[in-house]
């Protein structure tokens, strides 16, 4: 079984940063494409970015110029450096992992930006 988790998350103000880390009990090389995700309150989860095994990336037009992705293949471990936050940012971040056949997810982590 494939584990995920997260962490990094928490409560910053409008133009603060927050680096977000997912750390996976497999090798991410295994995987085609490694994804963050987001839910606010009464929306639906939607992709914020995503990098491929070879290193193509990704990002929703929202976050675009504010928020990178990035893999550490040696520790296992994706990130979501994201930069110039706005209220509407705020949600519950989810990391995934993609291999074809299965798809993992992460418990989540909260990101609270405040006006």
């Amino acid at each position: 079984q494939v584990q995920l988790v997260e962490s990094g998350g928490g409560l910053v103000q409008a133009g603060g940063s927050l680096r977000l880390s997912c750390a996976v009990s497999r090798s991410i090389f295994r995987f085609n494409a490694m994804g963050w995700y987001r839910q606010a309150p009464g929306k639906q989860r939607e992709l914020v970015a995503v990098i491929t095994s070879g290193g193509s990336t990704n990002a929703a037009d929202s976050v675009k110029g504010r928020f990178t992705i990035s893999r550490d293949n040696a520790k296992n471990t994706v990130y979501l450096q994201m930069n110039s936050l706005k209220p509407e940012d705020t949600a519950v971040y989810y990391c995934n992992a993609d291999s074809r056949l299965s798809n993992y997810w992460g418990q989540g982590t909260q990101v609270t930006v405040s006006s």
